[in-house]
């Protein structure tokens, strides 16, 4: 878990953060989940959105969101070079 204040790793059970002396709610547990991740590939723009609300009080999910984005923007752009190469030759087989 992170502290949602200076973003250090700090115990699970903790009350206060050892770093900055904030008290830690449990509400905001960060668990990083793939699921965050697998929402970016598919959906990116959701994923880009995610990662700049949560860059600051949820790091881990915030990098797994960022992370999922960009790898669906990068699929995406070559799939689509791909594609439209492979359309091109075909249509120029037709003429």
């Amino acid at each position: 878990m992170f502290c949602k204040n200076c973003g250090k790793q700090i115990d699970e059970n903790a009350v206060v953060c050892p770093h900055c002396g904030v008290a830690i709610s449990s509400a905001l547990a960060d668990s990083g989940s793939f699921g965050w991740a697998v929402l970016g590939f598919f959906l990116p723009l959701v994923g880009l959105i995610l990662y700049l609300v949560w860059r600051n009080t949820k790091p881990q999910s915030a990098k797994k969101a960022g992370i999922g984005a960009l790898v669906g923007f990068v699929v995406n752009i070559v799939l689509s070079i791909v594609f439209s190469s492979a359309i091109t030759a075909f249509m120029a087989t037709q003429l």
